[in-house]
């Protein structure tokens, strides 16, 4: 994160922005913001995908800086947008699994709360009071239950899916099973991961959406780093050099 500088922090300031940005839009329906900053976790893997790319390009000393930003998003290079090989269409199709799954449970959420709530939610403190700590009924425990059932899988699904899209010749499903494979290969470890990542980035929710700043590179980076140690790739060949 220090060695690249200014480029890695501009990705943790693209997600604050992003955080305010459904702040202001839900400040008067808290039951989308609700569904929205967790669904918000689970497109997080793809959105990182550049962060990928610069720690890729630490590790073979290679230049880092917003070209590598470019070239993993817009193919760009030679001053112009490229035609986009196999492995880009691959991340845009994963990519758009993980927005219909993150859109999918932001409709869940918001058809949880807003119909089963005994009184309608608008503000974080009637979240509070009519879902977290409402005397009657199991909503809360439902929503927290059904977040989990769609997060745990969208986890094992992703956890080095991006990373290996992006690093090497692989098609979606497989990379899939692989994130699949690493997880049951690591069940307790993946959990702390898991955690952690949950953790850091309440932390960063909660320190005003400032903490993102730092989370979403310090994150972006480690998972680059969790995907190398995790598993071993020199008999795939490499992605195209982007």
């Amino acid at each position: 994160m220090f060695a690249c500088g200014g480029v890695s922090y501009l990705h943790g300031l693209a997600m604050a922005a992003f955080g305010a940005l459904i702040l202001w839009f839900g400040s008067q329906k808290f039951w989308f913001m609700a569904g929205a900053f967790s669904g918000f976790l689970l497109v997080a893997p793809i959105l990182a995908t550049s962060l990928y790319a610069l720690s890729r390009a630490l590790e073979r000393q290679q230049a880092t800086g917003l070209a590598v930003v470019l070239k993993t998003w817009l193919n760009w290079h030679g001053g112009r947008i490229n035609r986009w090989g196999q492995e880009h269409r691959n991340l845009l199709k994963f990519g758009l699994l993980l927005a219909l799954a993150g859109t999918g449970w932001v409709l869940t959420s918001a058809a949880l709360i807003t119909l089963l709530a005994p009184q309608p939610v608008v503000t974080p403190v009637e979240f509070l009071l009519h879902v977290v700590l409402a005397r009657q009924g199991f909503l809360f425990e439902l929503w927290l239950l059904l977040g989990g059932v769609l997060a745990a899988p969208i986890f094992a699904s992703t956890v080095i899916t991006v990373p290996l899209l992006l690093d090497r010749q692989i098609s979606v499903k497989d990379a899939v099973l692989t994130s699949w494979l690493v997880i049951l290969a690591n069940p307790l470890p993946m959990a702390c991961w898991a955690a952690l990542i949950m953790v850091l980035t309440l932390l960063g929710f909660g320190l005003a959406l400032f903490g993102l700043v730092l989370v979403v590179p310090l994150l972006g980076h480690a998972s680059w780093h969790a995907y190398r140690d995790l598993l071993d790739v020199s008999g795939l060949p490499q992605a195209e050099d982007r």
